[in-house]
């Protein structure tokens, strides 16, 4: 008889615990997913931000006044925000040689809505002022990227 055997059967022994130990964890933790949990941050580690604010929940649009390629009074809905753009990506396509790819973007945050523009190469006119970062919008604002301008409207 070797010596070492005794130790080889003890290891594959601790091996089989440890390995069961670990199911036992999986299926306590799938379990707590399954049920959810009372209070969030406690068992998930996400954790509520505080001073954060719920999206802006009033219809607001974009309402073509011209330019871009766009028809004038065509309007975009604003809900959940938009990018404004020369890129296919952009969610407003605009025809505009002074726009960059995605040039501008307006969202909601809170009660309100904001217009900012994305480091753009010809800048973003909010009520002909030169927008730097972001701005509050507020009902009949104009927005301009180069030669397309649009209203802001809040229904």
């Amino acid at each position: 008889m070797n010596d070492l055997e005794p130790l080889a059967v003890a290891l594959r022994f601790g091996f089989l615990a440890v390995l069961y130990l670990f199911l036992l964890w999986v299926m306590r933790m799938s379990l707590r997913d399954l049920r959810g949990v009372a209070t969030p941050g406690l068992e998930t580690g996400y954790h509520e931000v505080a001073g954060a604010v719920a999206p802006a929940t009033t219809d607001a649009w974009l309402v073509v006044e011209a330019g871009g390629g766009l028809s004038k009074g065509e309007r975009f809905d604003v809900f959940g925000g938009i990018s404004l753009g020369r890129s296919p990506d952009a969610d407003v396509r605009l025809d505009d040689r002074y726009a960059s790819g995605i040039h501008a973007r307006v969202y909601g945050r809170g009660s309100s809505y904001f217009v900012e523009d994305m480091n753009s190469t010809n800048g973003t006119l909010l009520n002909s002022q030169e927008l730097r970062g972001e701005a509050d919008l507020q009902p009949g604002d104009s927005i301009r990227i180069g030669d397309t301008e649009f209203i802001f409207e809040v229904a």
